[in-house]
């Protein structure tokens, strides 16, 4: 059985040619879901892309989202990347929930939302407090929208407070961030191969 998972960078930093902390954060989970043979589709930068504000599934002509959608739910497991903002989840990472709402809406006929029985985990950097406020301001949010979260399912790293070290600028990863990475990934691929042989019943 393969897996598929699926990294978003909620990072405020369109692509250009500059990697951001949150690349390196979700290159370091998923080096350790490789490990696991779990496939890794290439990473949505959500900055790059037009999503309009909204809590549809399409807000008209010239809406990225829908394609991104799509995209999202066609894999097992969502690696959800954001930078830690004034202590918080970044705006686009708030963008990205908003529009996720409309699962909320758009059940079948069990009542199941597009996105049950597939797996969330978090991927966090900053330089500053706020990693445990954004996963749990992150999971409460996803598990509203349907998604499961297994145990360990965030990663993050945070930097000396108004420091000007970041994540992506450190000459190897933290052994703790390391390990923790290998532990995330091993109970997401194991949860999602669970559900996705046995999905939720509704």
């Amino acid at each position: 059985m393969t897996l598929k998972a699926q990294p978003i960078n909620c990072t405020l930093k369109r692509s250009r040619g500059e990697d951001s902390s949150t690349d390196a954060m979700i290159a370091t989970i998923s080096e350790a879901f490789q490990r696991l043979d779990v496939l890794i589709a290439p990473t949505l930068r959500m900055a790059d892309h037009d999503v309009f504000p909204g809590v549809t599934s399409d807000e008209g002509e010239g809406d990225a989202w829908p394609s991104l959608r799509q995209q999202i739910l066609s894999a097992d497991i969502l690696i959800f990347g954001t930078p830690i903002w004034l202590g918080q989840a970044s705006s686009i990472a708030k963008r990205v929930l908003e529009r996720m709402d409309a699962f909320l809406d758009e059940t079948d006929d069990q009542g199941r939302m597009p996105s049950y029985s597939k797996v969330a985990v978090a991927a966090i950097v900053g330089n500053e407090d706020g990693a445990h406020a954004t996963s749990a301001q992150l999971f409460q949010a996803l598990n509203d929208l349907g998604w499961t979260i297994p145990a360990v399912g965030a990663c993050y790293w945070v930097g000396e407070a108004m420091g000007s070290v970041n994540f992506k600028d450190l000459p190897q990863t933290p052994d703790k961030v390391a390990k923790t990475a290998e532990m995330l990934a091993a109970n997401a691929a194991h949860l999602a191969g669970v559900l996705k042989q046995a999905p939720y019943p509704g």
